[in-house]
């Protein structure tokens, strides 16, 4: 079961990387098995998700607002229909599709099989180079609201949804779709963070029911974790979009793939089980 100490190693692990482009999941994965911690699960990864996703919230809490309620009065305001957050309300909607069909395809998978360390290891270092490749060829000039259309949408969908195996990163997926439709990245970056709204708050709602039950952490642990990741994630996120304004990715991308051959490496020697 999670303890106290796990509980808060997890939670700042959960704040600190989530809006990075090197998976969260997967830190939280590989940290457990380093210290010879019970593997926390899918449910509580989830659960604990939210604490950031209201990072994001309150953060983007202007945008957000703007998008809601121009959407909603959209529907019975035709002149309204054409407007940027009406139709951003449309493409988020769009986006989250593709992660919500395979997420319940796979949801057996990404409980299981996804988890395997030597899987984690390999789709760091593969997703990093994409990253790389992404991020040195972009053009880096499209905007969100010049340029998003329903077809962008839904390939950031689907980057995002290669996210349901640890070790993609759901912010490097979409960021890393991003940049190869030639947005900017602070643009690519900003509509990663309000995609990922539905499908983060959906996915942690529905597994606060695994939460203290059979093999999942109890509540207490999760709270604390979840609490420890909001704060450490608003932060996170200012300062992650501060620095891509004015640097690329490579920083991140030598990381992911030093943490790959690490993971892969200890796995294989034995040093940390699979």
């Amino acid at each position: 079961m999670i303890g106290w100490l796990e509980a808060v190693v997890l939670g700042l692990i959960q704040g600190l990387t989530e809006f990075l482009p090197i998976s969260s999941s997967a830190h939280i994965r590989v940290v457990s098995a380093f210290f010879g911690w019970q593997d926390p699960g899918a449910a509580f990864t989830a659960v604990i998700q939210l604490g950031t996703e209201a990072a994001v919230l309150i953060y983007f809490r202007k945008d957000i607002w703007t998008i809601i309620s121009t959407w909603t009065r959209a529907l019975w305001t035709p002149e309204l229909r054409g407007h940027p957050a009406a139709k951003m309300g449309w493409f988020v909607i769009a986006g989250t599709i593709p992660i919500a069909v395979l997420g319940i395809t796979f949801k057996d998978e990404i409980e299981t099989v996804f988890r395997d360390l030597r899987l984690i290891g390999t789709t760091l270092i593969v997703f990093g180079l994409v990253l790389w490749f992404a991020d040195h060829t972009a053009r880096n000039k499209l905007t969100l609201q010049k340029h998003l259309s329903l077809t962008h949408a839904l390939i950031y969908g689907v980057a995002q949804s290669l996210a349901l195996i640890p070790g993609v990163s759901r912010s490097g997926g979409t960021i890393t779709a991003g940049l190869l439709l030639d947005y900017r990245r602070e643009e690519a970056a900003r509509y990663s963070f309000l995609l990922a709204i539905p499908a983060v708050l959906a996915s942690g709602v529905l597994e606060l029911f695994e939460i203290g039950e059979g093999q999942a952490p109890a509540w207490g642990p999760t709270i604390l974790a979840t609490i420890i990741s909001f704060i450490v994630g608003y932060a996170a996120v200012a300062w992650f979009l501060k620095y891509i304004s004015t640097h690329r990715f490579t920083g991140f991308v030598i990381y992911r793939i030093l943490l790959g051959v690490f993971v892969i490496a200890a796995v294989s020697l034995g040093w940390i089980p699979a």
